[in-house]
């Protein structure tokens, strides 16, 4: 009897040391769960913090210009081309993808060119650089009742725009969503086919 008694003893202070041993151990994998969990946190709220990309409209050039006044038939001859030069600079520590989007030519609020902006992906804190080509929509432009206003003038007031829209995936846990546009107004001097001083406005948005 004294043996079994022995025996049950030895049995239950080796149960214990085990649920002990257990026990830590599920302690410290929570722990090390849980400063884990923690340190994410961190590193998605500071390094990995979303940021959003930034169009750069670096100069427009105007190409192609055909101009000239058809008195005989009471109507102005147009046609051109506009060269934009900008870049997307990706300012996360993360990789940006972009969906397809587009760079719009406007005249006193009215779209009267187009370029496409092809989807695609930018490495962290890289720089896409693009040179895009717009037609200008003559028939737009001649309807407007104030075009032979401000071709009497000489000048030629317009507005170039361009926005991309995508994500930025941190440690694929968390995708952000990020919006960046650029909008410059340029004047177009008729006379020598040149461009004049550029103004530009920027907007980011989560």
């Amino acid at each position: 009897m004294e043996q079994s008694a022995s025996g049950s003893a030895a049995m239950s202070s080796s149960d214990l040391k085990r649920r002990h041993r257990c026990r830590n151990i599920c302690f410290a994998t929570m722990g090390v769960l849980l400063f884990i969990t923690v340190l994410i946190v961190i590193l998605i709220f500071t390094v990995f913090r979303p940021r959003n990309p930034v169009i750069t409209i670096h100069s427009v050039a105007l190409s192609n210009l055909k101009f000239a006044l058809d008195l005989a038939r009471l109507r102005v001859l147009f046609n051109a081309t506009l060269d934009v030069d900008l870049s997307i600079k990706n300012s996360n520590k993360l990789g940006f993808k972009y969906a397809d989007s587009a760079a719009y030519l406007n005249y006193r609020g009215q779209k009267i060119g187009e370029a496409p902006l092809p989807a695609g992906k930018i490495s962290a804190d890289g720089t896409a650089p693009m040179n895009l080509s717009v037609t200008i929509m003559a028939d737009r432009l001649i309807s407007d009742s104030k075009f032979f206003d401000d071709v009497s003038s000489g000048e030629l007031p317009l507005n170039t725009f361009a926005e991309v829209s995508g994500k930025v995936n941190v440690l694929n846990l968390i995708k952000f969503h990020v919006v960046s546009s650029a909008s410059c107004d340029v004047l177009v001097f008729l006379s020598n086919a040149t461009v004049g001083d550029q103004s530009c406005n920027y907007n980011y948005k989560l």
